[in-house]
């Protein structure tokens, strides 16, 4: 590499509604190109952000063309690709189905800028926990490797939103840094030539399950990579203090349902999960949770929580992906769809302006990042490799 890079730019790929940027700009970083293949994605992020002409709707596979529109020294890439083929939703087709396929397209536009002198030395990888194990973990296993092969040293962590919003969604993260970016007072190299780094690689990841829980730990241990194995040392994940209460609107003006639906949800629960709604009707006072609609069995579950969190947010495609708020008030059942404004408060982004239909939006949301997740790992990470960008490389 030969050029001079920018104080804190990025590039966001599968930029969605604008999430990542949004926790991102919290640090100062300012977005100089941002893709996504769909265009109502994009009349969401423009809402919150004006103009946006950086905003690049296009298939990430042209490479020649998203490559053009990158300016020179950016410092950071993000990409949150598509996760559909990882879970149930794309049958577990993995890194081969349409979607998440889409990774190797943006791999590819980072090889173009490579071969250009202009690729940026930091990333930033998120995707669901599901890609540890997808294929076996050989998909996880090719997304490092692709990765390494572009000269990235990587570090992976999972943080789950609910340590920021009242929400469980845990999510993985891969940050990759060029060598000339790695601060060499806070990473330990694991090589397999190296026992003495792999010891003391392993016993730095193995001290924060937190973040590196055992089945990361071994999916790393089983990915050789011809960089390396990064561990930051980040700080402890902070406690949520937001209450569900904050998030759910309670009054009488949202869409409760009649008292047939009601009832007919009841009647969807098992007998484990009704005798939860009984006890609580029984006590009289207020307890505030979610449903989610779940096939068991061949039959259709009304499944309730009531441990203060929402479950992760999905797309609502079709009635059981969208959760139901359930209130229990003095003896009474109330229910009704999670509405667009709460999807926005539990990723974060209670201020975002919604200026859509409801499923658009909460389509765009469950799409999306938890804001305050990308915050933190910016504070507690990216900036701070960001610090060293000021050097010529």
């Amino acid at each position: 590499m030969n050029q001079t890079i920018a104080a804190k730019t990025f590039a966001e790929f599968f930029a969605g509604i604008g999430l990542v940027h949004r926790g991102l700009e919290f640090g100062g970083w300012r977005c100089v190109y941002a893709n996504d293949i769909e265009q109502k994605k994009h009349e969401m992020y423009r809402a919150l952000y004006s103009g946006a002409s950086y905003y690049h709707v296009q298939d990430v596979w042209k490479t020649s063309e998203v490559a053009s529109k990158i300016p020179p020294a950016t410092l950071l890439a993000t990409a949150s690709f598509p996760c559909t083929d990882l879970s149930t939703a794309g049958y577990y087709k993995g890194l081969k189905g349409e979607e998440s396929s889409a990774f190797f397209g943006f791999a590819k536009v980072l090889q173009r800028l490579r071969d250009e002198e202009r690729q940026p030395p930091l990333l930033l990888i998120e995707n669901v926990p599901g890609l540890l194990t997808s294929k076996s973990g050989e998909d996880f296993r090719h997304v490092s490797k692709e990765l390494a092969a572009l000269d990235y040293f990587l570090d992976a962590v999972i943080i789950d939103a609910k340590h920021f919003t009242p929400q469980s969604r845990p999510r993985l993260f891969i940050v990759g840094a060029l060598r000339d970016y790695l601060p060499q007072d806070s990473a330990v190299l694991t090589t397999p030539a190296d026992w003495l780094a792999a010891s003391a690689w392993e016993d730095r990841v193995s001290a924060r399950p937190d973040l590196r829980p055992d089945r990361l730990r071994r999916a790393m241990l089983e990915c050789d990579l011809p960089t390396g194995w990064v561990t930051y040392a980040l700080p402890r994940l902070p406690k949520c203090l937001i209450p569900l209460t904050a998030v759910v609107d309670l009054d009488k003006d949202q869409e409760w349902w009649e008292a047939e639906s009601v009832q007919k949800h009841l009647k969807m629960m098992s007998k484990l999960h009704r005798s939860v709604v009984n006890e609580l009707v029984s006590r009289g006072d207020r307890h505030i949770g979610m449903i989610y609609r779940r096939r068991r069995h061949g039959h259709m579950r009304a499944e309730v929580r009531f441990d203060g969190l929402a479950g992760c947010l999905r797309t609502p495609k079709g009635g059981s992906a969208r959760q139901i708020v359930i209130v229990i008030d003095e003896g009474q059942v109330r229910m009704r769809w999670m509405s667009a404004v709460e999807y926005a408060r539990l990723q974060g982004a209670g201020d975002f302006p919604i200026r859509v239909p409801d499923t658009q939006a909460m389509f765009g949301f469950a799409d999306g990042v938890c804001v305050p997740v990308i915050r933190w790992l910016d504070e507690s990470l990216l900036s701070k490799l960001a610090e060293r960008a000021s050097v010529h490389v």
